[in-house]
């Protein structure tokens, strides 16, 4: 317990104190919540319904880039900063709702922060004037890069008549947007109302700066000497170590270091370690390997930018050994940072290696030193605020054997040793949710030979008369249980771990049909001429039309009120169907409805550059699952529905009619009968 303890002191200080850049000696692990195109499992709902099991390993989470883009964007393309958080992975109450959450459950949540550059939606110099705190501010066309897009926007300003900066870029340029001249006092301005807004507004913990190479590192200093964050880290990729190095010291203000950095070298070196089959690379020069940096290195062995995302864009991944590379990564020094599809793929290991890390009190100044390495094989000791532990990875992982360390935890091609003096059980199978029965090794890491670990799996403290087994022996887990071990020593039973196990059996999917229902826009105060329902799925194919989509004629009447309806088809678990609603041409179109997977009513709410909808199913679906129980398909739901159940019971209806089977639990019959009376007694 006093580990434990010590441990959250070390990582959760930091947070309270004024931040230089990144904390010191924190111990705490960031998960990069989102991957290219995740708008299925960054959609912020998705992610705050993990928050209570992303807490118990990851102390940062960082997302996407969260406002309006003016279509769908992974959010590097940024139009809006202050006015509009409805985005591609969900609205602003959900955002909100997700960064609430993540701090509700020790999460802080890191922006991303992409102010190299800005988006201007119709021409090359207009940008969205915003009101935010009763101020408006906007960005000007002098406040764009005198070579920005190498000539061509001075050559339009020329055409239109307009005056950019009298400043180049203060660094790497960039073709397909502006780029700002952080030396304007405008822009500076609009970036620091952002900045504070993102901390204190919206409640982010920190921030990711993208593309930092794009201008100079003083501005950062700047930025974050005004909002203060506990935590910034930038992405200045480079594999150069020192020129990574450079932009960290770049960062100074009053000769402190204002910014983390990725860990780029660090990133290369377990690429070409593993790509290459020569793991001495490992030993290679990163941020972590320098004693006065590696507070400031994020690491990291997999990005949106660097993952294998098509066979059209094969980026530049790691090609194997993906959980070698992050047990490497979860072992050493720095801040590491998973990616969400590692995570997703390995999510048990990666909790175990997570759990180690933890226990010994690894932080991101902790000491490393190389142990043992050749072509198939490399070795560190690391030494955290608690006990030493030695990382092996490679094909011959195996033969490393430190003396007076035990092993405690393995997979493909990497192992965990602690070092004896911990004193402890340990459990090799991390907590958390299992399909099938498993192994869960106990290994007595202790000093004295011999010892036995005692056990109980109802969640009781064992003790001297509990089962007890030799250490390093395997107990079969077969069903939900809380396990606890520990080591005998004297009688008596010390190092007690615990973990946490359930087990889940899916049932079988069957496909459905859902129906889609717009409130009658042919009437004043839109008066639309005609309705099309143009709809894409969550596998980004069309359904029957392209662009602007279906002309749809077919109605009926719900609780006295007019609907256009269509029906779609979800074929799994994670299928669902995106609409925009529209009369023709880009001036008549809805703003995007994202992620629809079951009946739902929707309407058409004001227009500015497009019109608003609003979701309105809990009021015409009765407070039930709204959209089934219109048996007799009359338009309403009520009395003469039950007897058309009952009679289609009596007939052996189909479950696969959405519209009888009420209670979704995939037969029609009885209890279907009372659902259906409830819906009708709540309208």
């Amino acid at each position: 317990m006093k580990k434990i303890k010590l441990f959250l002191l070390t990582t959760l200080l930091p947070m309270l104190a004024l931040a230089q850049g990144w904390p010191a000696n924190y111990g705490g692990v960031m998960l990069q919540g989102f991957y290219w195109n995740s708008y299925d499992d960054t959609y912020w709902p998705a992610l705050e319904a993990q928050a209570g099991e992303l807490s118990q390993y990851f102390n940062l989470v960082w997302i996407p880039q969260s406002a309006n883009c003016g279509g769908q964007s992974m959010g590097y393309d940024d139009l809006y900063w202050f006015s509009d958080y409805n985005s591609s992975f969900g609205t602003e109450k959900q955002l909100r709702s997700l960064i609430g959450t993540f701090k509700n459950n020790h999460i802080g949540t890191i922006a991303d922060v992409v102010i190299n550059h800005r988006k201007t939606p119709n021409d090359w110099f207009t940008f969205p004037a915003e009101n935010y705190g009763g101020t408006t501010y906007k960005l000007l066309p002098g406040d764009i890069c005198h070579n920005d897009d190498n000539g061509k926007a001075i050559a339009q300003a020329a055409i239109e008549g307009k005056t950019l900066s009298d400043k180049d870029d203060s660094g790497t340029g960039w073709d397909g947007m502006r780029d700002l001249d952080h030396h304007s006092l405008n822009v500076q301005t609009n970036v620091k109302a952002y900045l504070n807004m993102l901390l204190n507004d919206m409640g982010y913990a920190g921030f990711r700066y993208d593309m930092t190479k794009g201008y100079a590192a003083s501005f950062t200093a700047l930025y974050n000497s005004s909002s203060n964050p506990a935590y910034s880290v930038g992405e200045y990729w480079d594999e150069n170590v020192a020129a990574v190095k450079a932009w960290i010291n770049g960062t100074k203000s009053g000769g402190n270091i204002m910014s983390a950095a990725f860990d780029f070298p660090f990133r290369y070196t377990v690429r070409d370690a593993i790509n290459k089959n020569d793991w001495r690379n490992l030993k290679n020069a990163s941020l972590i390997s320098d004693a006065d940096y590696r507070r400031y290195a994020v690491t990291f062995v997999e990005n949106h930018d660097t993952e294998y995302r098509s066979t059209k864009e094969q980026q530049d991944p790691i090609l194997k050994d993906t959980l070698a590379a992050n047990a490497f990564m979860l072992a050493m020094p720095g801040t590491p940072c998973v990616f969400l599809k590692h995570w997703q793929d390995y999510k048990q290991d990666i909790k175990g290696m997570i759990d180690v890390r933890k226990f010994a009190g690894i932080n991101n100044q902790s000491a490393s030193n190389m142990f043992r390495n050749n072509v198939a094989y490399f070795a560190n000791k690391v030494t955290g605020t608690n006990c030493q532990i030695t990382i092996a990875v490679g094909p011959n992982a195996t033969a490393v054997k430190p003396a007076n360390f035990t092993e405690i935890v393995s997979g493909h091609h990497y192992k965990y040793f602690m070092a004896n003096t911990a004193e402890t059980a340990w459990i090799d199978k991390a907590s958390g949710e299992y399909t099938q029965p498993f192994n869960a090794k106990l290994s007595a890491v202790t000093a004295t030979a011999g010892t036995q670990v005692a056990y109980t799996t109802d969640g009781s403290q064992p003790n001297a008369n509990s089962p007890k087994v030799s250490g390093g022996t395997s107990i079969v887990i077969d069903k939900a249980c809380t396990l606890k071990a520990g080591i005998v020593v004297n009688g008596k039973v010390t190092g007690i771990q615990e973990r946490n196990y359930t087990f889940k059996t899916e049932e079988p999917f069957s496909p459905y049909s859902i129906t889609v229902y717009l409130k009658d826009p042919t009437t004043a105060p839109n008066s639309w001429p005609f309705v099309n329902f143009y709809c894409w799925d969550s596998n980004n194919v069309e359904h029957e039309a392209s662009w602007p989509g279906t002309t749809v004629n077919t109605t009926t009447m719900v609780k006295g009120d007019k609907f256009y309806y269509r029906t779609y088809d979800i074929t799994s678990r994670r299928h669902y169907v995106n609409l925009v609603f529209n009369h023709g041409g880009s001036e008549g179109q809805t703003v995007d409805v994202r992620r629809i997977s079951k009946d739902a009513f929707f309407e058409i709410s004001s227009q500015t550059n497009k019109y608003g909808v609003n979701d309105i199913t809990d009021h015409y679906g009765g407070g039930g699952d709204p959209f089934k129980g219109d048996i007799d398909n009359n338009g309403t739901v009520n009395v003469s529905d039950v007897t058309a159940l009952i009679n289609k019971i009596l007939g052996t209806a189909n479950y696969a009619d959405n519209l009888c089977d009420i209670d979704n639990n995939g037969t029609v019959n009885k209890n279907d009968v009372t659902e259906l009376i409830n819906i009708i007694l709540k309208l």
